[in-house]
Protein backbone atom coordinates (compact mmCIF):
# COMPACT_ATOMS: atom_id res chain seq x y z
CA UNK A 1 0.00 0.00 0.00
CA UNK A 2 1.55 3.40 -0.95
CA UNK A 3 1.56 6.62 1.12
CA UNK A 4 -0.66 7.92 -1.15
CA UNK A 5 -3.33 5.23 -1.38
CA UNK A 6 -2.91 4.88 3.15
CA UNK A 7 -4.05 8.73 3.00
CA UNK A 8 -6.98 8.25 1.34
CA UNK A 9 -7.94 5.12 3.07
CA UNK A 10 -7.71 6.89 6.05
CA UNK A 11 -10.23 9.55 5.53
CA UNK A 12 -12.56 6.98 4.61
CA UNK A 13 -12.48 4.80 7.65
CA UNK A 14 -12.53 7.79 9.90
CA UNK A 15 -15.66 9.12 8.17
CA UNK A 16 -17.27 5.68 7.80
CA UNK A 17 -18.06 5.64 11.71
CA UNK A 18 -19.95 8.40 12.21
CA UNK A 19 -25.42 3.74 -2.87
CA UNK A 20 -24.15 1.83 -6.67
CA UNK A 21 -27.44 2.62 -5.40
CA UNK A 22 -28.64 -0.51 -4.76
CA UNK A 23 -26.67 -3.73 -3.83
CA UNK A 24 -28.45 -5.83 -5.94
CA UNK A 25 -28.93 -5.43 -9.51
CA UNK A 26 -31.86 -4.54 -11.65
CA UNK A 27 -34.40 -7.24 -12.65
CA UNK A 28 -33.13 -8.57 -16.12
CA UNK A 29 -35.17 -9.92 -19.04
CA UNK A 30 -35.10 -13.82 -18.04
CA UNK A 31 -34.33 -14.20 -22.07
CA UNK A 32 -31.39 -12.05 -21.80
CA UNK A 33 -29.74 -13.90 -18.64
CA UNK A 34 -26.10 -15.32 -19.00
CA UNK A 35 -25.53 -18.89 -18.56
CA UNK A 36 -25.04 -19.56 -14.66
CA UNK A 37 -21.53 -19.57 -13.89
CA UNK A 38 -20.43 -20.62 -10.27
CA UNK A 39 -17.27 -19.19 -10.76
CA UNK A 40 -17.53 -16.27 -12.47
CA UNK A 41 -16.27 -12.64 -11.64
CA UNK A 42 -19.62 -11.02 -10.84
CA UNK A 43 -23.27 -11.36 -9.86
CA UNK A 44 -24.10 -9.77 -12.95
CA UNK A 45 -22.00 -12.13 -15.37
CA UNK A 46 -22.47 -15.46 -13.68
CA UNK A 47 -25.91 -15.18 -12.77
CA UNK A 48 -27.64 -12.30 -13.71
CA UNK A 49 -29.56 -11.90 -10.63
CA UNK A 50 -29.58 -12.43 -6.77
CA UNK A 51 -32.41 -14.72 -7.13
CA UNK A 52 -30.42 -17.48 -9.67
CA UNK A 53 -27.45 -17.10 -7.36
CA UNK A 54 -29.17 -17.73 -4.44
CA UNK A 55 -30.70 -20.86 -6.69
CA UNK A 56 -27.47 -21.99 -7.20
CA UNK A 57 -26.31 -21.59 -3.61
CA UNK A 58 -29.30 -23.19 -2.42
CA UNK A 59 -27.93 -26.09 -4.44
CA UNK A 60 -25.03 -26.34 -3.22
CA UNK A 61 -26.36 -26.21 0.23
CA UNK A 62 -23.26 -25.75 2.59
CA UNK A 63 -20.69 -22.48 3.02
CA UNK A 64 -17.01 -23.20 4.48
CA UNK A 65 -16.03 -20.54 6.66
CA UNK A 66 -12.48 -20.09 8.31
CA UNK A 67 -11.25 -17.84 10.78
CA UNK A 68 -14.37 -16.20 12.19
CA UNK A 69 -14.57 -16.30 16.43
CA UNK A 70 -18.65 -15.51 17.05
CA UNK A 71 -17.50 -12.88 19.24
CA UNK A 72 -15.48 -10.71 16.84
CA UNK A 73 -17.53 -8.23 15.04
CA UNK A 74 -20.53 -9.68 15.49
CA UNK A 75 -19.60 -13.22 13.75
CA UNK A 76 -21.65 -15.29 15.07
CA UNK A 77 -25.05 -13.10 14.37
CA UNK A 78 -23.75 -12.37 10.43
CA UNK A 79 -23.25 -16.02 10.15
CA UNK A 80 -26.24 -17.49 11.81
CA UNK A 81 -28.47 -14.73 9.50
CA UNK A 82 -26.84 -15.75 5.98
CA UNK A 83 -27.55 -19.61 7.23
CA UNK A 84 -31.18 -18.63 7.94
CA UNK A 85 -31.78 -16.41 5.17
CA UNK A 86 -30.94 -19.12 2.64
CA UNK A 87 -31.58 -22.56 4.29
CA UNK A 88 -27.76 -22.85 4.24
CA UNK A 89 -25.15 -24.52 6.47
CA UNK A 90 -22.64 -23.36 7.39
CA UNK A 91 -19.29 -24.93 8.39
CA UNK A 92 -16.85 -22.90 11.38
CA UNK A 93 -13.85 -24.15 10.37
CA UNK A 94 -10.92 -23.09 12.67
CA UNK A 95 -12.39 -20.10 14.09
CA UNK A 96 -9.22 -18.99 15.95
CA UNK A 97 -7.18 -19.30 12.80
CA UNK A 98 -4.90 -16.29 11.87
CA UNK A 99 -4.46 -15.06 8.66
CA UNK A 100 -2.06 -17.11 7.74
CA UNK A 101 -3.19 -20.32 9.21
CA UNK A 102 -6.25 -19.69 7.21
CA UNK A 103 -4.48 -19.96 3.60
CA UNK A 104 -2.22 -22.96 5.58
CA UNK A 105 -4.83 -25.00 5.75
CA UNK A 106 -6.87 -24.28 2.94
CA UNK A 107 -5.88 -27.71 0.63
CA UNK A 108 -7.32 -29.74 3.62
CA UNK A 109 -9.90 -28.04 5.18
CA UNK A 110 -11.48 -26.18 1.96
CA UNK A 111 -12.41 -22.97 3.14
CA UNK A 112 -14.82 -21.54 0.78
CA UNK A 113 -13.51 -18.00 1.89
CA UNK A 114 -11.31 -15.90 3.90
CA UNK A 115 -11.40 -12.67 6.10
CA UNK A 116 -7.70 -11.63 6.69
CA UNK A 117 -5.37 -8.85 7.04
CA UNK A 118 -4.06 -6.54 3.95
CA UNK A 119 -0.78 -7.94 3.69
CA UNK A 120 -1.38 -11.58 4.01
CA UNK A 121 -4.13 -10.69 1.04
CA UNK A 122 -1.72 -8.31 -0.57
CA UNK A 123 1.30 -11.66 -0.95
CA UNK A 124 -1.30 -14.36 -1.48
CA UNK A 125 -3.51 -12.80 -3.93
CA UNK A 126 -2.61 -15.31 -6.33
CA UNK A 127 -4.51 -18.02 -4.23
CA UNK A 128 -8.08 -16.22 -4.93
CA UNK A 129 -10.84 -16.31 -7.02
CA UNK A 130 -11.63 -12.53 -8.44
CA UNK A 131 -15.03 -11.57 -7.70
CA UNK A 132 -16.57 -7.95 -7.69
CA UNK A 133 -19.77 -7.79 -5.42
CA UNK A 134 -22.45 -5.61 -6.45
CA UNK A 135 -22.19 -3.00 -4.15
CA UNK A 136 -18.13 -2.78 -6.06
CA UNK A 137 -18.69 1.03 -6.57
CA UNK A 138 -19.29 1.57 -3.16
CA UNK A 139 -15.53 0.71 -1.84
CA UNK A 140 -13.16 3.23 -2.15
CA UNK A 141 -10.11 2.11 -4.69
CA UNK A 142 -7.60 2.32 -1.84
CA UNK A 143 -9.15 -0.75 0.13
CA UNK A 144 -10.00 -3.06 -2.79
CA UNK A 145 -7.66 -5.22 -5.42
CA UNK A 146 -8.40 -3.41 -9.07
CA UNK A 147 -8.65 -7.43 -10.19
CA UNK A 148 -11.41 -8.46 -7.52
CA UNK A 149 -8.89 -10.63 -5.81
CA UNK A 150 -9.71 -9.12 -2.24
CA UNK A 151 -11.77 -6.29 -0.62
CA UNK A 152 -12.12 -5.04 2.79
CA UNK A 153 -15.65 -5.78 4.52
CA UNK A 154 -14.67 -3.51 7.71
CA UNK A 155 -12.33 -1.68 9.49
CA UNK A 156 -10.98 -0.28 13.22
CA UNK A 157 -8.74 1.60 14.82
CA UNK A 158 -6.31 0.41 17.72
CA UNK A 159 -7.40 1.49 21.20
CA UNK A 160 -7.18 1.11 24.99
CA UNK A 161 -9.85 -0.34 27.02
CA UNK A 162 -9.48 0.05 30.59
CA UNK A 163 -11.27 0.30 33.79
CA UNK A 164 -12.21 3.80 34.77
CA UNK A 165 -12.85 2.65 38.68
CA UNK A 166 -9.22 1.34 38.50
CA UNK A 167 -7.42 4.11 36.51
CA UNK A 168 -7.86 7.31 35.20
CA UNK A 169 -8.62 7.56 31.15
CA UNK A 170 -5.35 6.95 29.20
CA UNK A 171 -4.84 9.57 26.71
CA UNK A 172 -1.57 8.34 24.87
CA UNK A 173 0.30 5.16 25.21
CA UNK A 174 2.86 6.88 27.17
CA UNK A 175 0.02 6.93 30.32
CA UNK A 176 0.08 3.45 30.52
CA UNK A 177 3.47 3.80 32.13
CA UNK A 178 2.07 5.78 34.98
CA UNK A 179 1.18 3.76 38.20
CA UNK A 180 -1.76 1.80 38.64
CA UNK A 181 -2.16 0.39 34.96
CA UNK A 182 -1.94 -3.54 34.64
CA UNK A 183 -2.12 -3.65 31.23
CA UNK A 184 -2.30 -6.74 28.87
CA UNK A 185 -1.90 -6.73 24.68
CA UNK A 186 -4.27 -9.63 22.95
CA UNK A 187 -2.20 -11.85 22.44
CA UNK A 188 1.46 -12.67 22.10
CA UNK A 189 2.51 -10.00 18.96
CA UNK A 190 4.76 -12.96 17.70
CA UNK A 191 1.46 -14.64 16.82
CA UNK A 192 -0.99 -12.16 17.10
CA UNK A 193 -1.62 -9.83 14.03
CA UNK A 194 -3.82 -7.72 16.73
CA UNK A 195 -1.22 -8.22 19.27
CA UNK A 196 1.58 -6.74 16.99
CA UNK A 197 -0.54 -4.00 15.71
CA UNK A 198 -0.49 -3.16 19.48
CA UNK A 199 2.74 -2.92 19.97
CA UNK A 200 2.89 -0.72 16.07
CA UNK A 201 0.43 1.57 17.52
CA UNK A 202 2.52 2.12 20.66
CA UNK A 203 5.46 2.69 18.30
CA UNK A 204 4.29 5.66 16.18
CA UNK A 205 6.18 9.08 16.42
CA UNK A 206 4.28 12.03 14.03
CA UNK A 207 2.13 8.91 12.18
CA UNK A 208 5.51 6.91 11.53
CA UNK A 209 6.40 3.66 13.29
CA UNK A 210 9.52 3.51 14.89
CA UNK A 211 9.25 -0.10 16.29
CA UNK A 212 12.01 0.00 18.98
CA UNK A 213 9.46 2.76 20.89
CA UNK A 214 6.61 0.10 20.91
CA UNK A 215 8.90 -2.49 22.72
CA UNK A 216 10.50 -0.23 24.61
CA UNK A 217 7.31 0.45 25.89
CA UNK A 218 6.16 -3.12 26.80
CA UNK A 219 9.64 -4.21 28.21
CA UNK A 220 8.98 -1.52 30.81
CA UNK A 221 5.77 -2.62 31.80
CA UNK A 222 7.13 -6.27 31.94
CA UNK A 223 10.37 -5.03 34.04
CA UNK A 224 7.68 -3.46 36.31
CA UNK A 225 5.30 -6.38 36.69
CA UNK A 226 2.72 -4.63 35.34
CA UNK A 227 2.72 -6.37 32.19
CA UNK A 228 -0.16 -9.21 32.77
CA UNK A 229 -3.07 -11.40 31.04
CA UNK A 230 -6.02 -10.30 29.80
CA UNK A 231 -8.32 -11.46 33.09
CA UNK A 232 -5.90 -9.78 35.59
CA UNK A 233 -5.84 -6.32 33.20
CA UNK A 234 -7.10 -3.28 33.90
CA UNK A 235 -6.03 -1.62 30.44
CA UNK A 236 -5.91 -3.74 27.08
CA UNK A 237 -4.39 -2.69 23.61
CA UNK A 238 -6.61 -4.15 21.20
CA UNK A 239 -9.23 -2.58 18.27
CA UNK A 240 -11.67 -0.67 19.42
CA UNK A 241 -14.33 -3.38 18.05
CA UNK A 242 -13.10 -5.78 20.57
CA UNK A 243 -12.73 -3.27 23.26
CA UNK A 244 -16.48 -1.67 22.94
CA UNK A 245 -17.79 -5.00 22.42
CA UNK A 246 -16.26 -5.71 26.45
CA UNK A 247 -17.86 -2.15 27.27
CA UNK A 248 -21.11 -2.92 25.88
CA UNK A 249 -21.34 -5.92 28.01
CA UNK A 250 -20.22 -3.98 31.30
CA UNK A 251 -19.89 -0.13 30.27
CA UNK A 252 -19.89 1.14 34.12
CA UNK A 253 -16.38 -1.22 34.36
CA UNK A 254 -14.73 -1.02 30.70
CA UNK A 255 -14.66 2.28 28.80
CA UNK A 256 -12.79 2.85 25.32
CA UNK A 257 -10.21 5.22 23.87
CA UNK A 258 -8.64 5.88 20.48
CA UNK A 259 -5.02 7.61 21.83
CA UNK A 260 -4.85 10.84 20.07
CA UNK A 261 -1.14 10.48 19.46
CA UNK A 262 -1.50 6.86 17.74
CA UNK A 263 -4.60 6.34 15.82
CA UNK A 264 -3.41 3.79 14.05
CA UNK A 265 -6.20 1.99 11.78
CA UNK A 266 -6.13 -0.75 9.77
CA UNK A 267 -8.91 -2.96 7.33
CA UNK A 268 -9.68 -6.53 7.29
CA UNK A 269 -10.27 -8.01 3.88
CA UNK A 270 -12.43 -10.82 2.24
CA UNK A 271 -11.38 -12.90 -0.64
CA UNK A 272 -12.67 -16.29 -2.17
CA UNK A 273 -10.89 -19.47 -2.64
CA UNK A 274 -9.74 -20.14 -5.96
CA UNK A 275 -10.22 -23.73 -5.43
CA UNK A 276 -13.72 -23.19 -3.32
CA UNK A 277 -15.32 -26.63 -2.92
CA UNK A 278 -18.79 -23.90 -3.13
CA UNK A 279 -18.43 -21.34 -5.52
CA UNK A 280 -21.87 -20.42 -5.67
CA UNK A 281 -21.98 -19.90 -1.66
CA UNK A 282 -18.90 -18.44 -1.76
CA UNK A 283 -19.98 -15.71 -3.59
CA UNK A 284 -23.87 -15.38 -2.05
CA UNK A 285 -21.79 -15.07 1.09
CA UNK A 286 -19.61 -12.00 -0.11
CA UNK A 287 -22.81 -10.50 -1.42
CA UNK A 288 -24.53 -10.94 2.00
CA UNK A 289 -21.54 -9.32 3.84
CA UNK A 290 -21.74 -6.40 1.51
CA UNK A 291 -25.29 -5.50 1.69
CA UNK A 292 -26.57 -2.99 3.68
CA UNK A 293 -27.55 -5.60 6.11
CA UNK A 294 -24.65 -7.27 6.20
CA UNK A 295 -21.97 -4.30 6.44
CA UNK A 296 -24.64 -2.89 9.43
CA UNK A 297 -24.96 -6.74 11.54
CA UNK A 298 -20.85 -5.41 11.28
CA UNK A 299 -21.23 -2.55 12.45
CA UNK A 300 -23.13 -3.70 14.89
CA UNK A 301 -20.31 -5.82 16.38
CA UNK A 302 -18.33 -2.15 16.41
CA UNK A 303 -16.48 -2.37 13.41
CA UNK A 304 -17.19 0.02 10.57
CA UNK A 305 -18.13 -1.22 7.38
CA UNK A 306 -16.15 -0.55 4.06
CA UNK A 307 -19.35 0.91 2.86
CA UNK A 308 -19.90 3.24 5.61
CA UNK A 309 -19.87 6.46 3.90
CA UNK A 310 -22.10 5.33 0.76
CA UNK A 311 -24.69 3.98 3.37
CA UNK A 312 -24.44 6.99 5.52
CA UNK A 313 -25.26 9.26 2.05
CA UNK A 314 -27.96 6.86 1.31
CA UNK A 315 -29.52 6.95 5.04
CA UNK A 316 -28.86 2.80 4.75
CA UNK A 317 -26.38 2.95 7.41
CA UNK A 318 -27.52 2.39 10.99
CA UNK A 319 -26.82 6.06 12.68
CA UNK A 320 -28.01 4.70 15.99
CA UNK A 321 -25.32 1.82 16.02
CA UNK A 322 -22.63 4.53 14.41
CA UNK A 323 -23.22 6.88 17.36
CA UNK A 324 -22.00 3.83 19.60
CA UNK A 325 -18.33 3.09 17.93
CA UNK A 326 -15.56 4.46 20.07
CA UNK A 327 -14.86 8.23 18.80
CA UNK A 328 -12.05 8.58 16.97
CA UNK A 329 -9.47 11.92 17.47
CA UNK A 330 -9.15 11.87 13.55
CA UNK A 331 -8.58 10.19 10.56
CA UNK A 332 -6.53 7.29 11.34
CA UNK A 333 -2.73 6.36 10.27
CA UNK A 334 -2.61 3.28 8.08
CA UNK A 335 1.22 2.16 7.71
CA UNK A 336 2.28 0.67 4.29
CA UNK A 337 3.40 -2.92 4.36
CA UNK A 338 7.04 -1.99 4.02
CA UNK A 339 6.64 -0.17 7.09
CA UNK A 340 4.84 -2.91 8.59
CA UNK A 341 7.27 -5.40 7.35
CA UNK A 342 10.22 -3.73 8.97
CA UNK A 343 8.56 -3.42 12.49
CA UNK A 344 7.75 -7.00 12.05
CA UNK A 345 11.49 -8.23 11.40
CA UNK A 346 12.41 -5.41 14.61
CA UNK A 347 9.82 -7.37 16.93
CA UNK A 348 10.35 -10.86 15.86
CA UNK A 349 14.33 -10.15 16.79
CA UNK A 350 13.88 -8.14 20.25
CA UNK A 351 10.39 -9.26 21.54
CA UNK A 352 11.54 -12.54 23.24
CA UNK A 353 14.60 -11.03 24.17
CA UNK A 354 13.60 -8.05 26.07
CA UNK A 355 9.81 -8.97 27.03
CA UNK A 356 9.41 -12.46 26.85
Amino acid sequence: MTVRTCAAAAAILASAGCGASSTEPDATDPKKLPPINVRAGSMKAGFGTIERLVEAAKREGQLNVIGLPRDWVNYGEVIDTFADKFDIKVNELEPGASSRRELEAAPKLRPDVFDLTLDVAVAQAGKFAPYKVAGWQDLPDPIKDPAGNWYAAYGGYMSIGYDPRAVKPPATFADLLKPGYRVALDGDPLRSASAFDGVLAASLRNGVPQASQGVDLFARLKQEGRLTDLTKANAIVAWDYLNAARSAHQSDAWQVTIPRDAPLGDYRVQAINKDAPHPAAARLWQEFLFSDDGQNLLQKGFARPARGEAMLMRGSLDAEQAAKLPKAPGPPVLVTIPQADAAKAYVKEEWSKRVG
